[in-house]
Order: C-alpha cells, then sequence, then structure tokens
C-alpha cells in the first residue's frame, strides 16, 4: 500500500493542523502522479492510520480535495481520483503543489495558451483605461528589468510589468486571474526570462517597452500586437520554435 504522508514534500504551507496535513499529502501524491488519475484511493482504514487521524478530520479532508475537483467519492466504491482535466486549476494550493514539483511541458504549454487568451485583449482595455499612475508604473518595470542583476530579479520585475498591465486594463476579474496563478506564471517567465546576457535583455525589455508606450499611445491594436510578440518570444524561449501559442483558426 501506498505510503501518503511523506514528510520530506510537505514544505512549509502545510497549515490546518491535521486537516492541513491529510489534504496535503494526499493532494501532493495526486499531482506526483503517485496516486493515478481514475486510481482508488487507499481505505478509509489504511489513510486513518497512514495520517494518525479521526475518520472526521479526514472526511473533512476528502471534501476538500473534491472541492478542488480532485476526488470524487462513490458509495460502496470509493474514493477515486478524477481526471487532471476537472482539477480546478485556478485553485492557488493546487498550483502550488504543481510548482514545488517538475511542471511539464504540457503545463506550460497550456500556461501560455491562457496568457494567449487574457494579456493581448488586456493590453487593449489597458491602452484605453490607463492612468497617469499606470503609465508610470509600466515605464519603471522595464527600467528595473533593464536594470536586473540576475535572472530571479529579471523574472520578478517581468512578473511586476505584466501584473501591471492587468491592473491598467481596470477589470476585477483579470486581477482576480494574475493573483491566482501569479505563482505559475512566475515559474513560467524564470524558464523563459533570459540570462542575464546583454543582446538577450535588451530583446525581451525592447518589446516590453513597446507594450508600454503602445498603452502610452493610446493605441489598442498597437498594445495587443506588442503583448502577442512578447509572448511569442517567450513561448521561442522554452520550446525552441518560433511560432508561438497555438491560434484559435479563423
Amino acid at each position: 500500500m501506498k505510503q501518503l504522508l511523506d514528510t520530506t514534500k510537505l514544505g512549509t504551507r502545510t497549515g490546518g493542523g491535521n486537516h492541513g496535513r491529510v489534504v496535503e499529502g494526499i493532494g501532493r501524491a495526486i499531482v506526483s502522479g503517485d496516486l493515478a488519475e481514475g486510481e482508488l484511493l487507499p481505505r478509509d482504514e489504511v489513510l486513518i492510520e497512514q495520517f494518525g487521524v479521526s475518520r472526521t478530520v479526514l472526511r473533512e479532508a476528502m471534501k476538500t480535495l473534491a472541492a478542488k475537483g480532485m476526488v470524487v467519492a462513490k458509495a460502496r466504491v470509493g474514493t477515486r481520483v478524477r481526471p487532471s482535466r476537472e482539477w480546478n486549476m485556478f485553485d492557488a494550493q493546487l498550483l502550488h503543489w504543481h510548482m514545488d514539483g517538475e511542471p511539464s511541458d504540457d503545463f506550460y504549454r497550456q500556461l501560455f495558451e491562457m496568457r494567449l487568451a487574457f494579456e493581448p485583449f488586456a493590453a487593449r482595455l489597458a491602452a484605453q483605461k490607463a492612468t497617469a499612475t499606470d503609465l508610470e508604473r509600466l515605464d519603471a518595470c522595464v527600467a528595473a528589468m533593464r536594470s536586473a542583476k540576475d535572472q530571479a530579479g529579471f523574472s520578478v520585475s517581468d512578473m511586476d510589468f505584466h501584473r501591471a498591465v492587468f491592473d491598467a486594463a481596470g477589470n476585477a476579474f483579470f486581477q482576480s486571474v494574475v493573483s491566482l496563478v501569479g505563482a505559475a506564471l512566475l515559474s513560467l517567465l524564470r524558464r523563459s526570462s533570459p540570462e542575464p546576457r546583454p543582446e538577450q535583455l535588451k530583446q525581451i525589455c525592447d518589446g516590453h517597452q513597446l507594450i508600454a508606450d503602445a498603452i502610452a499611445a493610446r493605441d489598442p491594436l498597437a498594445a495587443q500586437n506588442a503583448m502577442i510578440a512578447v509572448i511569442d518570444v517567450g513561448w521561442s524561449r522554452v520550446f525552441g520554435d518560433t511560432a508561438g501559442p497555438p491560434r484559435p483558426q479563423r
């Protein structure tokens, strides 16, 4: 029987006492594939013994995992892992479990597709709604990218820029999206950000400045296209091709 309580993987975010330990242990086992999609979880008695918790605590933990779309319980059958396509990928804890492991290329591809769905239109809105403070913030983010000393600092400033675009768009739903997936996007930007070589830094920074300039010029189409170009460059750095994320066919 699988041992699900691996304390080496629980990190410092467990929280919630016994309930949190069970959610973390089983949740991480599902995300890592130790518990495969469609697989039945061990019987309650086994889990109670492994985690050292009461049946009530286990039941509440299963409700939490079910709310994340990760498991489903059926009478006289047991609790089964649901397909990953049914998981709530906007759940902050679930995203952290992905990022603490080794996200697959497919995970990053889907992140790029999500960026392409949201960010170009956010840039369009920003060109229509941005305040003077928003414009100053965008320029400051690009300046911070240019002065970054290492890849980590560069990617943080990069993330700050994209967050600033969402904020300038003035849409609360966009702001909620970037808040929820911020950790995953930061990991993606770190993977696609260049090592601090001058020519690469300049290419990325210039692309972001084009976005900021188009927003400042109140040119929605130019802002949208500049954002698409930045996303395409990130894609090419991660996957090695220049086609960019797949677009819906017209």
